[in-house]
């Protein structure tokens, strides 16, 4: 045998092969991440249009940002409204933010319900489905997004503003979470009885009893409101909202299905694998102990199941709501129909153990927007509503937090 010089001996590769192998290996390049970015970009700048060519006036005069840019949804809804400002607020008009703020205040009523919009008349509506004819008691989210918009524009504001301004509108924030309904455990509860419309993108279906999402949605809130109260209110106002939080971690468990690896939706009606809460609860860092390595193992392990052109069901495919507030034809809207408003929570759960998967999300997802127009949701042979706001935001701040700046 012979024995090794201890050197490696040099070859001479022609230019041509050179080349070959970097078009056949990418990831070897340092011009790889190229097109990745590309797509960032685009979203961006599809993002600004969206925004840019979404606002109305309001009769009042009150510029208003609605969901979509071709005022299918004429007011100013408080969710969709939140989470432009928290996930592309960077690209809106400080000024303009403010206003839809305090317009959304104005409508909160006596007894603290949150506007789930308010019209371009000024008309508050505090449930789902039209005024005359409600899906259920007001929606359990809206007072959550109202903190939340306040709490991004709060830290986009200077220093000198922040104490003004959140004692002007914490006396509201505070009012409109004391409206939320809770179950002796803490979690967010809706009656079986006289059910709530949910959390905005189920407000067709009656979850019930004790609730995943709106009670994750309600911890967030409660850790925001208590992070202020620390710093411009009184330390009695941060115990209050810390214990709120706190009573959530501990009683979630309840919701837990050990079976799948994943939470319910709810105690009662709709206890069903509730994907998009489960992402939502790894993409805001709730402290799931060793569940959340569980979460992302369904997420990778299950990903035809609920994902088709980087967009994402609400349920595993062959699922559908177990109780409706109205009737929704199976693979359509809320129930079965694909959505971009969640991919963003996804991508980031995948990116921490399957990176490829992730970024095969996003330029799926990117080339469902080139191809057919940022919709509300999508199916086969089937789009809803192109130029949906949200659809853009919510992955927007997930890629560029994993791939703006990737080399």
């Amino acid at each position: 045998m012979r024995e090794s010089s201890g050197h490696v001996p040099m070859v001479r590769v022609p230019v041509l092969v050179v080349l070959a192998l970097a078009l056949a290996f990418p990831a070897c390049s340092p011009r790889s991440s190229a097109p990745l970015k590309r797509d960032v970009a685009f979203l961006e700048n599809a993002t600004k249009k969206l925004l840019d060519g979404c606002i109305i006036k309001a009769s009042d005069g009150t510029p208003l940002y609605t969901p979509d840019g071709k005022a299918h949804y004429a007011a100013l809804w408080t969710r969709d409204f939140a989470s432009m400002v928290e996930n592309a607020g960077y690209l809106m008009s400080m000024r303009i933010i403010e206003k839809c703020i305090d317009y959304l205040i104005k409508g909160i009523r006596e007894d603290g319900a949150v506007p789930d919009r308010v019209q371009v008349d000024g008309r508050p509506v505090y449930a789902a489905g039209a005024p005359e004819t409600p899906l259920g008691e007001p929606n359990i989210d809206n007072a959550q997004f109202l903190v939340f918009a306040v709490n991004t524009f709060l830290e986009m504001n200077f220093a000198d503003r922040r104490a003004a301004l959140f004692g002007k509108w914490s006396p509201h924030l505070i009012k409109g979470m004391n409206y939320i309904p809770l179950a002796a455990s803490g979690l967010v509860w809706n009656d079986p009885v006289k059910p709530h419309s949910p959390y905005g993108f189920t407000d067709t279906v009656a979850k019930t009893g004790e609730l995943f999402m709106e009670s994750l949605l309600y911890w967030r809130a409660s850790k925001m409101l208590a992070r202020w109260e620390g710093i411009y209110g009184s330390e009695e106002g941060r115990a209050a909202w810390a214990a709120r939080a706190l009573a959530i971690e501990k009683s979630i468990d309840s919701l837990w299905d050990d079976k799948t690896g994943m939470f319910f939706a709810a105690s009662r009606d709709c206890r069903q694998t509730d994907i998009w809460a489960n992402a939502y609860a790894v993409y805001i860092d709730f402290p799931l102990g060793d569940k959340k390595d569980r979460i992302i193992d369904w997420l990778v392990t299950n990903f035809d199941r609920y994902v088709w052109k980087g967009q994402v069901r609400h349920l595993p495919k062959g699922e559908y709501w177990e109780r409706q507030l109205m009737p929704v034809e199976k693979e359509r809207y809320q129930n079965g129909a694909y959505w971009a408003t969640p991919a963003g929570w996804v991508m980031e759960a995948l990116n921490g153990r399957d990176p490829g998967l992730a970024r095969k999300m996003f330029t799926d997802l990117i080339e469902d927007f080139r191809m057919g127009g940022i919709c509300e949701c999508i199916n086969i042979g089937y789009r809803q509503l192109a130029s949906y706001v949200n659809s853009a935001t919510n992955p927007l701040a997930a890629a560029r937090k994993i791939w703006a700046n990737s080399k």
